[in-house]
């Protein structure tokens, strides 16, 4: 049943050896690896502006 489903799937990778054609597990991979990119990404440029705020803006005066 797979070799069909293989075999007969749209023309994208047909070019391809069906040894070298990208499997589900391949496309899986890469789907999660994308998301833990993106939050990684989300995670290290979050704080920058609590940063901006906390270390580089002066205070404003309180007594005006």
């Amino acid at each position: 049943m797979s070799a069909v489903a293989s075999t007969g799937g749209s023309g994208l990778f047909k070019f391809l050896k069906p040894r070298l054609r990208p499997q589900a597990t391949d496309i899986q991979a890469a789907a999660l690896w994308g998301v833990t990119a993106g939050s990684a990404a989300l995670f290290l440029v979050q704080p920058f502006d609590w940063l901006k705020k906390t270390f580089f803006e002066k205070p404003e005066p309180e007594g005006k």
